[in-house]
């Protein structure tokens, strides 16, 4: 067998990473320590990936699989174990080298690892934990790290790996248990399933209460993700929605990541030739986002689609507005803050700004655009002290008016 260099396995596991899309490091608790000392060296850039925090912080993380050799065959992996691709391993001790130094050269802010399954999955599970545990224990690396559980392995070994990892992620990958059964025959939708369960009750369970003297063991801070991947099968947005809000309610999930499908080499007839488009990607995220902190019902945003599909023309919360209108105008002077954040144009800290800023006078309309991003997004679904849309909100052109305009690209 040939050896390979740590960059070469670098740029190829770095480059199989790429697939998963939930490893934002939002969440994450501090800790007291510093790395100490420095070992390995190797070139910036591989592997590096940005992930965004709710607060627009920009965070690097390593993201690389442990390996990609792996005895599944899922139609829609690249690293499947029928797939033509280069295959390559990190030890342990390697997957530490380069966190190390990558982190102490300030590249990085923490490490995202997942893997093939190599042997079983009690087998890849314990050598992903004996990386975090390496890093925690023998180097005293204090950054972020963001573990994949197997979902069949030991529950001995979920536990470990909560207790090293800031944030834990269990992919369902598809959004339906017969799109699964169809794509990866031999990953088992109960026993992904109960993996999310349990580390949901160690999350829960490693909550301290408000007045306990004794501080449970840290499991996980910043909780668990998953993620599923969109337009490799036929389901729909509204499908797609159902199951996010399911996971949400049953496992206490802070993300779900939406990952639209990638074409592979020597793909399976079974997939679809082209990628569905990165719009579709976009517009899941923001009704996932309406869900999470804009108080709306998945079956809201549903009855907003058209035969199940999201439209790529507008936000969800616009074509809820606009399916919705008998609710508007909405008086920015009088309305509660769950309607006010129904309104398009208007978002968490704008309504933050009306609702203190209405303490104190009554609002006029251009007090409410000095706090909103778009005041010709909002003014057809509000009124002021001086001002009501009118017939505007009924004109038959309202969502052609509102959409956004196309961008002409300038050389300048």
């Amino acid at each position: 067998m040939v050896q390979l260099s740590l960059t070469r396995k670098l740029a190829i596991l770095s480059d199989a990473a790429k697939y998963d899309a939930s490893c934002a490091s939002s969440g994450s608790e501090k800790r007291s320590a510093k790395a100490t000392g420095g070992i390995g060296s190797t070139a910036p850039g591989s592997g590096i990936c940005h992930a965004y925090a709710p607060d627009g912080r920009c965070i690097s993380l390593l993201k690389v699989l442990l390996t990609n050799f792996c005895v599944y065959d899922c139609v829609y992996c690249v690293n499947r174990s029928s797939s033509n691709v280069e295959r390559a391993r990190f030890s342990v001790e390697e997957v530490a080298k380069l966190t190390l130094d990558f982190y102490k050269r300030n590249y990085i802010e923490g490490l995202f690892l997942s893997s093939g399954i190599i042997r079983s999955p009690d087998y890849t599970m314990e050598e992903m934990v004996r990386v975090a545990k390496s890093l925690r224990e023998e180097h005293g690396f204090a950054g972020y790290i963001h573990l994949k559980i197997i979902p069949n392995a030991a529950p001995e070994l979920l536990a470990a790996a909560g207790r090293y990892a800031d944030r834990l992620s269990t992919n369902i990958e598809m959004p339906t248990d017969q799109g699964l059964g169809r794509f990866a025959p031999e990953k088992r939708p109960g026993e992904i399933r109960t993996a999310m369960a349990r580390v949901s009750q160690a999350h829960e369970a490693a909550q301290p209460e408000a007045k306990a003297r004794h501080r449970p063991d840290r499991f996980a801070p910043a909780g668990q993700s998953t993620q599923m991947i969109v337009g490799a099968e036929a389901s729909s947005d509204a499908i797609i929605l159902n199951r996010s809000a399911a996971l949400y309610a049953g496992y206490r999930l802070k993300r779900v990541y939406y990952s639209a499908f990638s074409p592979i080499p020597d793909s399976s007839s079974k997939l679809p030739l082209v990628k569905p488009p990165l719009m579709r990607e976009h517009r899941l995220y923001q009704a996932d986002w309406l869900m999470r902190f804009y108080g709306f019902e998945v079956g809201e945003i549903s009855d907003a689609t058209e035969g199940g599909m999201l439209d790529l023309t507008i936000d969800p919360k616009l074509a809820w507005a606009l399916k919705s209108r008998h609710l508007f105008p909405v008086d920015v002077n009088r309305a509660d803050k769950a309607m006010l954040l129904r309104v398009p144009g208007l978002g968490l800290k704008a309504v933050e700004k009306i609702l203190a800023a209405r303490r104190h006078h009554s609002l006029r309309l251009e007090d409410v655009g000095r706090v909103c991003a778009s005041l010709r997004a909002v003014r057809p679904f509000i009124e002021t002290i001086d001002w009501t849309p009118g017939a505007t909100l009924d004109a038959g052109d309202l969502k052609a008016r509102l959409a956004p305009k196309p961008k002409q690209m300038s050389l300048f």
